[in-house]
This record gives structure tokens, sequence and C-alpha cells, in this order.
């Protein structure tokens, strides 16, 4: 299946995904809607939920529920127009905050990621892909302004997830032009905050499961390259020593990993690192 920038391009219209309280409505105005069809106005439908065989409980193991550091109106401080930050800038591996205040400026930063997420082809964004290190995504199946519906999710945890693993081919906009198999569960039970603050939980499968892994990965400073099998990642090797002589030229500063010296990272079959 092809893949595209930050997230994935193909999905499929069969499966069925019920929301609660996103933040933008693109103009469906629909109450209950289908993979490609999300509504902010949407409540959660029993036809949501997957069934208890599809969805266990999984040892997360170095995955942890204690109360991260909150982010101070500082660290949600930005100005536009915001850019895309590429491996290997340790941004992507620095510790995200939590997020308490639920105002204008947030909102406002969640259209900022929209409209940067559609101008560089991506479905999905997180927070400290344009260098805020915060507990916050953005996401649209459908990729298009004024198509689908747009989500947000603020401190999202992960609650289960399915022992069914599905391989499909990524993209992640902080690896341009590099797109390479990834394995994760097909679905997932979340907790999150939504634009407002208010708490909820959701199950997601198929393609919004695979959008929500990829950026929730992000907030945990893991990246795509991480769970990939040595086989994969030396199809892409060269492409990654590339982003590292990039960002030396551009900072004049060593780059912060590499992967030439890299030792195969333990990461947990499902989330959190371990």
């Amino acid at each position: 299946m092809a893949a595209r920038a930050a997230g994935l391009h193909t999905y499929s219209p069969s499966l069925t995904l019920l929301l609660p309280f996103f933040h933008r409505q693109t103009g469906l105005g629909t109450s209950f809607f289908c993979f490609n069809r999300l509504s902010s106005t949407a409540r959660l439908s029993s036809t949501a939920k997957l069934s208890a065989a599809a969805v266990r409980s999984q040892a997360k193991r170095g995955f942890s529920f204690k109360e991260d550091e909150v982010a101070s109106p500082a660290d949600l401080h930005f100005e536009a127009p915001l850019k895309i930050v590429e491996y290997p800038d340790p941004i992507l591996r620095a510790k995200n905050k939590r997020i308490d205040m639920f105002d204008e400026n947030l909102k406002k930063l969640v259209d900022v990621m929209f409209d940067l997420m559609y101008k560089t082809d991506g479905i999905g964004l997180s927070a400290p892909q344009v260098g805020i290190n915060v507990q916050l995504m953005v996401f649209n199946p459908v990729g298009e302004p004024g198509e689908g519906e747009e989500i947000v999710l603020v401190n999202p945890r992960v609650n289960k997830y399915s022992k069914k693993m599905v391989l499909f081919n990524e993209g992640c906009l902080s690896f341009p032009r590099i797109h390479a198999d990834v394995e994760r569960p097909e679905s997932v039970k979340i907790d999150a905050r939504d634009i407002n603050g208010a708490r909820f939980t959701v199950n997601l499968s198929g393609l919004p499961a695979r959008v929500f892994q990829h950026e929730f990965d992000h907030l945990q400073g893991i990246l795509f390259f991480d769970r990939m099998t040595e086989e994969v990642l030396d199809s892409i090797r060269g492409d990654l020593q590339a982003l590292e002589n990039k960002y030396e030229d551009k900072t004049g500063l060593l780059s912060p990993e590499r992967i030439e010296t890299r030792k195969r990272k333990n990461v947990a079959v499902g989330f959190g690192k371990s």
C-alpha cells in the first residue's frame, strides 16, 4: 500500500469509526460518520466499539501513566509560520509536557498545525514535529482541507491495543521522501482530552489507529525507524545518513544520533520506551 508523508495515504471506506468532540468541522455536518467522515460534533456510538477479542490488555513495558510535567505558557508559545522539524534534530527525542491550558492560544496552535500539515501533504502531525514539546497531535485521514474531519488529541494515553499486528508502508514529515514498512497493532483504545479539555475514551482501528500510533510515538520520543526490522532499516539507512549530514551542514553541529552506529532499540511491541 502506498504511504503519504507523516502518516498514511490509503484508507478503507468499509471501516466504521465514531469519535467524540474533536476540533473544527469541515462542513459535512453529520452526527455520525464512517472512516472517511469524521465529525467534530459526533458522539461515541456503540458501533465504534471493538470486540473484546479484537482489543485486549497488554503489558506496556516502560510506558508510565504517572503525571507528566505540565507545560507552561512559555512552552506553548509559538510564532507563525511553523516549520517541520527534521531528523535528527534532538527536539524529536525530547520529553513532551502535559497540557492543562485549553485557551485561545492552544486553538491557534492547532489551526496552524493543521494548515502546515495540509501544506506539506501530511495526514497527521505532532507538536514536537513543529518544535513544541507538548502532548498534542492533529490528524485528518482524508488529508485534504475541507474534506473529512480534523481530529485533535491532547494528552493521549493508550488504554489497550490489539494482538493482531498489521504491516503498512509509512512516511513521516520529519523524514522527507522516506517510506518504509512498519508493523503496528491493528486497533487501539485510547484516553485523551479534546480541544476544550473534556476527557473521553475511544476505540480506533484501520487508518486512524495507524496515524494515531505514529503520532503518539512522536509524543514518546520514538521515531518510526525505531520500529522497523533491521532488514527494512537497511533499505533506508543511506537516506537517514543523508538527513544527518544535512543537519550538520545546516547547524554546524555534530548529529545527535547516527544510524551507522545505532544499536538495536528494544522498543515495546505496543507503546512506550523499553
